[in-house]
């Protein structure tokens, strides 16, 4: 179980880092990881019976709804170029994205 926990932790620091270099550089091409660090928090927490993952539940939606969400408004863009309006939405969702994360950190002590 201590192992679900520390491979949960990593990809939150994996997510972490992708949107504060994605917030730094606005290289749209950080999406693709973020995708797939919220895949793997999907995977870990969906596959673990540990009691610790039911204390972050509603984090975890909150990501997973708000990637899904940022799924959809790139899909919208015309071309891949994002527009004001999507890049207000984009932000709002990686801003619940972090706060999430930030939340989960806490919850398990790692800051």
């Amino acid at each position: 179980m201590e192992q679900e926990l520390t491979a949960f932790a990593e990809q939150l620091v994996r997510l972490n880092g992708a949107m504060k270099e994605l917030f730094a550089s606005g290289n749209a091409e950080l999406f693709s990881e973020i995708n797939r660090a919220v895949k793997e928090l999907h995977r870990i927490q969906s596959e673990s019976e540990d009691a610790a993952f039911t204390m972050v539940e509603e984090e975890c939606k909150v990501i997973y709804s708000n990637s899904d969400m940022i799924v959809k408004v790139l899909r919208t863009t015309e071309d891949g170029v994002i527009d004001a309006g999507a890049q207000k939405a984009l932000n709002k969702f990686l801003h619940n994205i972090d706060a999430a994360v930030i939340e989960i950190a806490q919850a398990f002590g790692l800051i």
